[in-house]
């Protein structure tokens, strides 16, 4: 980590560049026949048993080999470049509740699901369900649009693949720890208002005991790492119509104007294209990720579908004491605990709704 005009730029794992890791691929994980063998017994043992994925436990859900696979992915996930890619779910052969156990599993070797909206929703569906991306209460995701660099809730956000779009839909992801680096570098008087708080609409998904927004600065230096969280300018702008909050500065949009031109830049973001069975897990406090606009097919059963989850992760990264405490609340094991407003069951639809 060095240090520029006393902002500290940090030269580590996290600061990575989309075309050299492009040309790398110790970021893929191809299940072996063994691997798949022992994701095969675990997902036929918790059908076998009926337990709702509600109640599912690790212990439920054994790996073997697959499992110290996970447990060196989750240490780059968490500590390293902060991604990951597994490929070769067999989802083609795979009923849907089979493939929401086999995801779901995999998940509780990464962390605990964390509920996704105001509904309770543990396990998301990803899926065009024909809304229209100008109304205010959609959210991006049930959608065909592009969707704007940004990070989630939780400490990890996870995608498994079951069918892919007609055209486009390309997963983007970009380094935050690199975003800042640049902002440093090129303009380090928005990098100082960076590090002031932000203002975040909560759509009406208010966790117990907080306000009708939440308040996060888009960086956070801590303990030799850049934390970030970012999320996207209509939560903001959103916000902004509250009469209790802070206006944002003309340095602070001239900053999110700034990363969005960092963001799209292609020296810097990593492309992927999605094929089903694919997995993807993310770290929300080093990585910002998108999506590209995509065309989906006429016949609704063979539209693009991933299934999503949020994970706390008690092994993550140190955070500011606010990332969890004063923002989002936190889980039992002190990690934000995505968007759970009070009094609302967790459940695991195997459909979107």
């Amino acid at each position: 980590m060095s240090n520029t005009l006393h902002l500290p730029v940090f030269e580590n794992e996290q600061a990575w560049r989309g075309p050299s890791m492009a040309k790398r691929s110790d970021w893929i994980h191809e299940l072996t026949p063994q691997e798949i063998d022992d994701l095969d017994a675990a997902v036929q043992a918790v059908e076998q048993r009926g337990i709702d994925l509600v109640e599912l436990r690790r212990g439920d859900f054994p790996l073997g080999p697959l499992a110290k696979t996970l447990a060196k992915l989750r240490h780059d996930l968490l500590h390293g470049r902060g991604f990951f890619m597994v490929r070769g779910v067999p989802v083609h052969r795979y009923s849907r509740l089979q493939s929401c156990i086999a995801f779901f599993g995999i998940g509780l070797h990464l962390g605990d699901p964390v509920s996704q909206n105001g509904k309770g929703h543990i396990l998301g569906h990803v899926k065009n369900l024909g809304a229209n991306f100008s109304d205010p209460e959609i959210r991006g995701y049930q959608t065909s649009a592009r969707l704007a660099y940004h990070t989630d809730y939780s400490d990890v956000v996870g995608l498994l693949c079951l069918q892919t779009s007609r055209a486009g839909g390309a997963s983007s992801i970009v380094s935050s720890t690199t975003l800042w680096n640049e902002v440093v570098h090129r303009r380090p008087d928005l990098a100082e208002a960076l590090l002031k708080p932000l203002y975040y609409t909560r759509w009406g998904e208010i966790p117990a005991g907080k306000q009708r927004y939440s308040e996060v600065p888009p960086f956070s230096p801590w303990q030799g790492r850049m934390i970030a969280f970012l999320n996207t300018r209509m939560t903001i702008m959103k916000a902004q119509a509250f009469p209790e909050v802070p206006r944002l500065t003309a340095q602070q949009l001239e900053g999110l104007d700034l990363l969005d031109e960092l963001e799209n830049d292609p020296e810097l973001h990593l492309d992927m294209m999605f094929q089903p069975g694919d997995m993807q897990f993310v770290c929300n406090h080093f990585i910002l990720h998108s999506r590209t606009a995509y065309e989906d097919w006429p016949e609704p059963e063979r539209r693009r579908h991933l299934l999503r989850l949020w994970l706390a992760c008690p092994e993550g990264p140190q955070l500011p004491p606010f990332m969890a405490d004063d923002f989002q609340g936190s889980t039992a094991s002190g990690r934000p605990n995505g968007i759970h407003p009070p009094g609302v069951p967790f459940k695991a639809p195997l459909e979107a709704e």
